[in-house]
């Protein structure tokens, strides 16, 4: 910028010189394609899913099995189970099968009737936001085990759907090295869209500060394409399917 140039003035001139350099970019892009640049904005006479889609379902049955395939591509692990009793008892032989040490859990109702602490003894198990002066996050990135429970589940991308509150911290699911997710079988619909409205409806004032969506394992993979499992979240992810949940 010259003394003779305001900032206005300056700042309009650098927008000039980048305006260029974009048609010119998209210009030899068009013409190694052969053919013209597209400069109107394309029409779109539909807008959200086609009604076909929004009246496409699964049976309960095939929604089990297409989640479990599904999930199971994107490296996790799926169980289905009758109830709670089997979930406990799932967690307990898992715990000692990996040798955990540490479990942070959710602070929910279900969870709490499980007993852990009384099947565990020896395991040190945290409830996620039931003491102020607790470091949480340091808390959940310490522990082998996080479990969680599942707002909605979808077949279709086997993807499952955890949203946060103060009792149930994003970190329980994001930070420990095991994660375990427990999902209701009735939340367990076909399509990502089944549950999407829901967040529609409730409006942007009432979300969570948190909708995660989980499908499988963290992966990460660097400008090579070579794959890593586990860097950014837990690198083993089971999903328990629980027909009786109450």
């Amino acid at each position: 910028m010259t003394k003779q140039q305001s900032h206005q003035e300056w700042l309009a001139d650098l927008e000039s010189q980048s305006k260029k350099k974009q048609e010119a970019l998209m210009n030899r892009i068009a013409a190694k394609l052969n053919r013209p640049r597209v400069l109107k904005k394309p029409e779109q006479p539909f807008r959200g899913a086609p009604e076909f889609w929004n009246e496409f379902s699964w049976s309960p049955q095939e929604r089990i099995q297409h989640f479990t395939s599904n999930m199971e591509a994107a490296g996790g692990y799926v169980v289905h189970v009758a109830g709670m009793d089997q979930v406990k008892q799932f967690i307990t032989t898992k715990a000692g099968d990996m040798s955990a040490s540490r479990i942070l859990r959710q602070n929910q109702k279900e969870l709490s009737e499980l007993n852990l602490e009384g099947a565990l003894p020896q395991i040190n198990i945290s409830v996620w936001n039931d003491n102020p002066e607790t470091d949480w996050r340091s808390t959940a990135a310490e522990a082998d085990f996080g479990l969680v429970v599942a707002d909605h589940a979808a077949a279709y991308t086997g993807s499952m759907v955890v949203m946060s509150s103060p009792d149930k911290g994003r970190s329980v699911s994001l930070l420990p090295t095991v994660l375990i997710v427990i999902i209701p079988i009735e939340r367990l619909k076909t399509r990502l869209g089944e549950i999407l409205v829901n967040f529609d409806e409730v409006g942007r004032e009432s979300l969570p500060a948190g909708i995660h969506f989980i499908s499988g394992p963290s992966r990460s993979a660097d400008i090579e394409n070579d794959l890593t499992i586990g860097v950014h979240g837990p690198g083993i992810v089971y999903a328990l399917l629980v027909d009786q949940f109450e």
